[in-house]
């Protein structure tokens, strides 16, 4: 038997359960594992498991389903720790109905572990297609040896999807200025007050209330009913399909851990130098830069913690409109921020894209020596040479 296995998210590694879930399927069959999701390669490198999980792809969770489902594996298993079961049978109600949308793979069992270990830990059954002795057995055994129950998936339709999770309003041309304007509601299941929102990786607001729905316009945040929206951070999100967006709220990491540093290698006489602008999801496809200029509080926070594990340095660029994502964030010894007055970020951001970057991604410097000291002075002095022409305020942290 081929089971395949999709670890979504870190708190389900940090809690030590992912192995050993992989580690008490692997004694009934041939397993293989795969990420699914961004936040959770980090976790996956502390733990030292790159090898058993597989995180060289940035796959969302049912991309990740769908691989597994395309080679024809016996079954498959998906485990997450969301903050409350709540967040985590809405998660996988979620995630097995995209699954379901993008493949005709209806005799492969979907089988979700969520929050084991703790009391209200539950399996959940999404697709049993025809009954089989053997995952019949398996199951029987992963409720019995992590103590956790079945939870029907007609129960959790029932008590978080009796009506629409989106809802299309044609009839609010009386909401000016959206005259003629596709509307759409979507409510935001197992939030607390106070936590940050998160759409497609970008900090759109904070709720107020337990009962959170976000509201677009042709595709634009509007108004988030039960919270406080971000105008910036909307801005930087664009236009999105509420329906597929992926929306997280509280920390993306839960736990406080001891991060596993991996020595970096340099390359032979040059450097690397990286730019990433408000897209911190995306700092793996440059974790084999020397250096990176960051732009935006939350990118240069994430930034910094991941590339921290690699050894990488950074140079921020930030105005102080910090949002709490992690628990605690980690940075490189040799890494600047620079702090300026609120709201220029973007803007120094983009003359450092244009003006240092040539409007590319990143650069390559040729250097004898490899003294990165060196050219992080270079690059702070040019820095600031560009904060002076635009004469704003600054502090360098």
């Amino acid at each position: 038997m081929n089971i395949g296995i999709v670890v979504h998210g870190p708190n389900i590694v940090d809690s030590g359960y992912a192995l050993k879930i992989i580690n008490f399927l692997s004694e009934f069959a041939n397993v293989s594992c795969r990420l699914g999701g961004t936040m959770g390669r980090t976790a996956v490198i502390d733990a030292a498991l790159e090898d058993t999980i597989d995180i060289s792809k940035k796959l969302v969770p049912s991309d990740s389903l769908s691989i597994f489902a395309d080679e024809g594996v016996d079954a498959i298993f998906l485990l997450n720790y969301g903050k409350s079961s709540t967040t985590g049978h809405v998660f996988g109600y979620k995630v097995f109905h995209h699954y379901m949308d993008k493949n005709f793979h209806e005799d492969i069992p979907l089988i979700q572990i969520e929050r084991p270990g703790e009391v209200d830990g539950s399996i959940v059954i999404w697709n049993s297609p025809f009954k089989s002795k053997d995952i019949d057995v398996i199951i029987d055994k992963i409720q019995e040896e992590f103590n956790i129950r079945e939870v029907s998936t007609n129960l959790i339709k029932e008590k978080h999807f009796n009506i629409n999770d989106t809802e299309e309003s044609t009839d609010f041309k009386s909401e000016n200025p959206y005259n003629n304007s596709k509307k759409l509601i979507r409510q935001i299941h197992g939030v607390s007050p106070g936590e940050n929102i998160l759409v497609n990786g970008t900090v759109i607001g904070k709720s107020k209330s337990s009962q959170l729905s976000l509201v677009t316009v042709d595709g634009v945040i509007v108004e988030i009913i039960g919270g406080d929206i971000k105008k910036h951070g909307v801005d930087k999100l664009g236009k999105i399909d509420l329906n597929k967006a992926i929306v997280k709220t509280g920390l993306l990491r839960r736990s406080e851990v001891e991060p596993r540093v991996i020595k970096h290698k340099y390359g032979e006489n040059q450097l690397n130098i990286g730019f990433l602008d408000h897209a911190a999801e995306d700092v793996y496809a440059l974790k084999n830069m020397d250096l990176i200029i960051t732009v935006g509080d939350d990118t240069t926070l994430l930034a910094s913690d991941i590339l921290f594990r690699f050894e990488i340095p950074i140079i921020g660029i930030t105005d102080g409109d910090l949002d709490k994502l992690v628990e605690k964030g980690y940075q490189s010894n040799d890494s600047i921020i620079f702090q300026l007055e609120e709201g220029n970020d973007d803007i120094l951001g983009f003359k450092i894209y244009k003006e240092i970057f040539n409007c590319k991604n990143y650069f390559t410097l040729n250097s004898d020596s490899n003294d990165l000291n060196q050219i992080i002075d270079e690059l702070k002095e040019e820095i600031i040479e560009i904060i002076k022409d635009m004469n704003i305020k600054y502090i360098i942290k």
